[in-house]
């Protein structure tokens, strides 16, 4: 079984089109996590890579809540996850919810607040990549639902969840369809599908 993980780690390398940091290549977002804590060093060093994101104004609006595997917490976050997400999300050492601030300190409407948490998650995504430690984002949350769990204060919005741990564990705990999907090659679309140079092409 490990070594059949380790085929699948390999398989899911990118295959880019040219050639970029090895850690985005490596990076992927697993279903299957090893049976192991996360060490607070590391969790520290998470958290430590999105407080040195960039942000608009350096308003920094990011909020995380986490919670570990056997704790209360962690099965009020489960209890918030659509469906689909509960059938894999509970088998990681770590779940957390990513927030985000809606207005400036003045009051006044914070238009970059969720284009300022995905970059800090995305420094998270690759410092946790460093530490060999996968990052699960999902967009399949009861936010209203986490809000109210949470005590999150008005103001503030639950974006998204992730799961967090170790690359490894058990690919025959997930559903056949998702063991399939788990193994399948990524793909994104090229480049020109999505840049263009000087004007907008259709």
């Amino acid at each position: 079984m490990k070594k059949e993980l380790e085929q699948i780690r390999l398989g899911k390398i990118a295959d880019t089109d040219h050639e970029i940091f090895a850690l985005l290549k490596q990076r992927y977002s697993p279903r299957t996590f090893r049976e192991e804590k996360i060490k607070k060093g590391q969790l520290n060093q998470l958290f430590e890579a999105a407080r040195w994101s960039a942000s608009s104004n350096n308003l920094q609006p990011w909020r995380f809540i986490y919670a570990e595997k056997g704790s209360e917490a962690f099965e009020k976050i489960v209890d918030c996850l659509s469906d689909f997400n509960k059938k894999w999300a509970p088998e990681a050492p770590l779940l957390m919810l990513a927030i985000y601030k809606e207005t400036t300190d003045e009051g006044k409407e914070n238009f970059h607040a969720l284009h300022d948490l995905g970059l800090c998650l995305g420094s998270m995504s690759v410092q946790a990549q460093y530490l060999d430690i996968g990052l699960h984002h999902m967009a399949g949350v009861d936010w209203k639902k986490a809000e109210k769990e949470f005590n999150v204060p008005d103001g503030y919005h639950v974006s998204s969840a992730i799961a967090v741990g170790y690359y490894g564990g058990q690919l025959d705990k997930l559903p056949k369809k998702l063991q399939e999907s788990e193994q399948a090659d990524r793909q994104r679309i090229p480049q020109e599908d999505f840049v263009f140079k000087e004007v907008w092409e259709s």
